[in-house]
């Protein structure tokens, strides 16, 4: 690469226009097989970089490399690794245009009348186009810094995390929403405007998918004839990130308890306490608690102490002989901390406390905690952050849990007969009388989710599923129009 391929340039390049034809050259290390041994056909470790291309594409194996390593590093490619690069960045990214493509259509949408601005946006439109800005100054700065690494990270996460799994997530009723008002064309154009941008942020590593998705975005000739894009400080708004990035956080780990009893997310649940300090920032958001975690209400509560109970005593293995005499009243010190001074303990930092007058500091290898929790209640909790269910299921609970199954098991039978996302289907179920007096309230439900104009009971049906240990039976079928 330096002798036959920069050298070559350089002297060519001086002896046309008396410059050098770049400024800057990466140069990337060795290219290692997956358990970093030197490839070598006597070894039979070689991967085929041409069949390679042909299989994943070369935008995929060009992320990939990126995503692996800094360049200036040796590079151990996995073929594993690649799919995990597709799953992480290409999947997500091709179905949130996919998305977006399918209902502009189904709307005819004509982006230019979507001139809402950002002022009169929807909250979690302003937060992702805060999010969106901060990247574009973060990933321009590493271009700068030739960090190709931390590129490719800083756009996978923003696109699997912030743009599909939870702007997309989120906003799928604004898109689902009859009719075209200010709050619809807000969500077309906020997404527009960041696959956009991305398209322009990812265009010097993946040159092929970024000019297909940029052209069918604007009708232009290339994405490699645009300006790359530029962010606006105006825009970057840390409050609203701030208070989005907390509910997600607190989402995440109330799914966290759901998973450690057992319980789907979604099966309804009665309630979920969160810490009364919290309650300024976003009880204004508490509807979208309830929803991503499923639960019927929401609290605040500033005495958490009324669900859990910390028990911290000394380990005397690490402390008994340090303390000697004093352990007595090291015990009784830990009696008195309070919750945020044992949950620091818990993440591994130090506090210092009073031991006989003088200051003395405790690490999280001196003590032993235990976590109860009040019958009924769980919880998990990161830093100072806590989040309790109430995972008491009543009957009224677990029947909404099976209707809700239920829709799933439809929609999904839906999808393999390849309806449409706007077909009107009529619905046919066979169980047994426990099934069907369990969803009968919710029936109306159930009809509106699927799109049903009919939920119908009969015998004689062939394909059976497990409906929450209930054998049922369903056939779908369009109504034609």
């Amino acid at each position: 690469q330096t002798r036959g391929w920069f050298y070559v340039l350089l002297v060519i390049s001086t002896i046309i226009s008396g410059k050098s034809c770049f400024k800057n050259v990466v140069v990337n290390d060795m290219v290692l097989d997956g358990q970093g041994k030197k490839m070598s056909k006597s070894t039979g470790n070689i991967v085929d970089p041409i069949e390679t291309i042909k299989k994943y594409g070369a935008d995929n194996v060009r992320w990939y490399m990126f995503y692996v390593s800094p360049v200036w590093t040796p590079l151990k490619f996995d073929l594993e690794g690649l799919k995990e690069v597709y799953s992480k960045f290409f999947n997500p990214l091709r179905n949130t245009y996919s998305f977006f493509q399918t209902y502009a259509n189904i709307d005819d949408i004509d982006i230019k009348e979507c001139n809402i601005k950002v002022k009169d946006r929807a909250l979690i439109d302003k937060w992702l186009i805060s999010k969106y800005n901060k990247l574009v100054r973060d990933v321009t700065m590493e271009y700068d810094r030739y960090d190709l690494n931390n590129v490719v990270r800083l756009i996978t996460s923003f696109v699997s995390e912030d743009l599909s799994n939870w702007y997309i997530r989120r906003n799928r009723d604004r898109f689902w929403a009859s009719g075209i008002n200010d709050d619809k064309k807000a969500v077309y154009i906020t997404t527009y405007e960041v696959l956009l941008g991305l398209s322009k942020l990812c265009a010097p590593i993946i040159p092929y998918i970024t000019e297909e998705l940029y052209r069918n975005l604007t009708g232009l000739e290339s994405v490699h004839l645009a300006d790359f894009p530029t962010y606006d400080e105006k825009l970057i708004d840390l409050k609203i990130e701030e208070r989005m990035d907390l509910v997600r956080d607190l989402i995440s780990l109330g799914r966290n308890v759901r998973e450690e009893v057992k319980i789907k997310v979604r099966q309804p649940i009665s309630e979920v306490i969160l810490d009364g300090k919290n309650e300024k920032l976003i009880g204004d958001l508490v509807d979208l608690i309830k929803e991503e975690l499923n639960v019927k209400e929401v609290k605040f509560e500033n005495n958490l102490a009324e669900y859990i109970n910390f028990i911290v005593k000394p380990n005397f293995k690490e402390v008994g002989k340090v303390l000697g005499p004093k352990i007595k009243l090291f015990q009784e010190v830990l009696t008195k901390l309070d919750n945020k001074e044992i949950l620091a303990l818990k993440d591994g930092n130090e506090i210092v406390v009073k031991l006989d007058g003088e200051d003395f500091t405790v690490n999280s290898s001196m003590i032993d905690i235990r976590v109860e929790f009040k019958e009924g209640f769980d919880t998990s909790y990161s830093g100072d952050n806590f989040v309790v269910l109430n995972t008491v299921l009543t009957d009224e609970l677990i029947h909404e849990g099976l209707a809700r199954e239920t829709v799933s098991k439809i929609q999904q039978i839906r999808k393999n007969n390849g309806f449409d996302i706007a077909d009107r289907v009529r619905v046919y179920f066979e169980s047994d009388d426990d099934y069907a007096s369990d969803i009968k309230e919710f029936t109306n439900m159930i009809m509106k989710e699927t799109l049903a104009v009919s939920f119908e009971k009969v015998d004689n049906l062939t394909d059976e599923y497990d409906i929450n240990q209930y054998k049922v039976k369903f056939s779908v079928e369009k109504v034609e129009k």
